[in-house]
């Protein structure tokens, strides 16, 4: 091919023979490359580059549906216009000057040059073309991604069985998979032997397996999480000895905040192997409370009180009821159990209808007479030890007085 265009070149330039007229041709070559190169090549491409645009615009407007109008704009944003057409006035440019330089060495008669650089030429244009794939490659992957995100979001929005942990999870896999993906496909266009390197990859995985359990562990256990979802952000739970509101979960972690403001991050391993209490999956937290009244008080009387004074206090939902019972008989009192409902589920809301709760059943009992009364003990001696107890007082005043000759004396 190359041999060819020289044959035709040299035929067309044979005429010129003189020194004078091949450095005018070669000015007149350099001035035309010059020209369309740096002036009328850029114009024209910027000019069909707007062409371009409309049509496929127009183009995927028409074949794709409504439904896919968010991810279009997407693509159309993600795609770095200006990049694209630097590159191609770049390789249309490249590609002028290195005719126009074929063209120079066939007037001076240095054919035979292009012939020898011509392997040279011929691996830069592979290699060239493998990088520019390879980019075409990873630059797709990084705008579908952009894709991919969006439309997740879109259809998690649209579902309330997705949470925002699930979604976050779903992108980052399907973002992570696509990668691997362009990855896996540059690999192959730069001819490295994927056999190799997945056999590697696979003992490397054995040895990263048995270095890092814990966080494999913390890995697989966020992913049972991700479809177990036993909370959500911002619901108020108790891991093990932990207690506070969900920030954020991860694969790795799930972040609370407490209620002194500390920041607590519990791995996701430690999360599973634990009991977990969600206190805002219902929408509402039955509160218990005991209150203890006098044996000698009415407890259906105590009942009734404690069940108008909660059915007064705002932050107590009326619906169910809360209501009294007794439940018991303590050491020293009649024991109530007082049950409550809070709607919504607040530790405010629950340390305030206690603190509500003590202060004015303390007040109306009060009114009514009704005792709540202190612990109380009772010491007592058996008839024996109560009589052996005495006769040794007996002694002791015996001595006391000073008379010697006669004296009682314990058993």
């Amino acid at each position: 091919m190359i041999g060819g265009l020289g044959t035709r070149i040299g035929a067309v330039l044979s005429d010129v023979s003189s020194t004078e007229g091949r450095l005018a041709a070669t000015a007149a070559i350099a001035l035309a490359t010059l020209g369309v190169g740096w002036l009328l090549l850029p114009r024209a491409v910027r000019a069909g580059e707007q062409t371009v645009t409309d049509w496929v615009g127009r183009l995927l407007d028409e074949r794709l549906s409504e439904s896919t109008e968010g991810a279009v704009e997407t693509l159309r944003e993600g795609i770095p216009a200006s990049f694209l057409l630097r590159l191609a006035v770049g390789l249309l440019q490249l590609a002028l000057f290195a005719l126009a330089g074929v063209a120079v060495l066939t007037l001076w008669g240095r054919f035979a040059l292009v012939v020898a650089v011509l392997p040279l030429v011929e691996n830069a244009a592979r290699v060239g073309g493998q990088v520019i794939a390879s980019a075409l490659l990873l630059g797709g992957a990084y705008v579908v991604s952009d894709v991919v995100e969006m439309y997740v979001g879109e259809l998690s929005a649209d579902s309330d069985r997705i949470t925002a942990h699930q979604e976050q999870l779903l992108t980052r896999l399907a973002q992570v998979g696509l990668l691997v993906l362009a990855l896996i496909t540059v690999l192959g266009i730069w001819g490295v032997n994927l056999g190799g390197l997945l056999v590697g990859a696979g003992f490397l995985g054995i040895v990263l397996g048995m270095a890092a359990r814990q966080t494999l562990g913390s890995l697989i256990a966020g992913f049972v999480l991700m479809f177990a979802r036993p909370f959500e952000i911002g619901d108020w739970v108790a891991i093990g000895d932990e207690e506070g509101f969900v920030t954020d979960i991860t694969i790795m972690n799930t972040h609370m905040r407490n209620f002194d403001g500390e920041y607590v991050v519990v791995p996701n391993d430690l999360v599973a192997n634990q009991a977990i209490t969600n206190r805002s999956r219902e929408g509402r937290l039955r509160i218990h409370m005991e209150v203890g009244i006098g044996y000698d008080d009415d407890p259906d009387e105590a009942s009734e009180i404690a069940e108008d004074v909660l059915e007064n206090i705002g932050v107590i939902a009326n619906n169910p009821q809360p209501y009294a019972i007794p439940s018991g008989f303590g050491d020293s009192a009649i024991l109530l159990d007082l049950r409550f409902w809070i709607d919504p589920p607040t530790p405010q809301a629950r340390w305030r209808s206690k603190a509500l709760a003590v202060e004015r059943i303390q007040e109306r009992f009060a009114d009514a007479g009704i005792s709540i009364p202190y612990p109380q003990r009772t010491v007592s001696y058996p008839p024996e030890k109560a009589a052996a107890d005495d006769t040794v007082e007996r002694v002791e005043q015996t001595d006391e007085n000073g008379d010697g000759r006669s004296r009682d004396r314990p058993a």
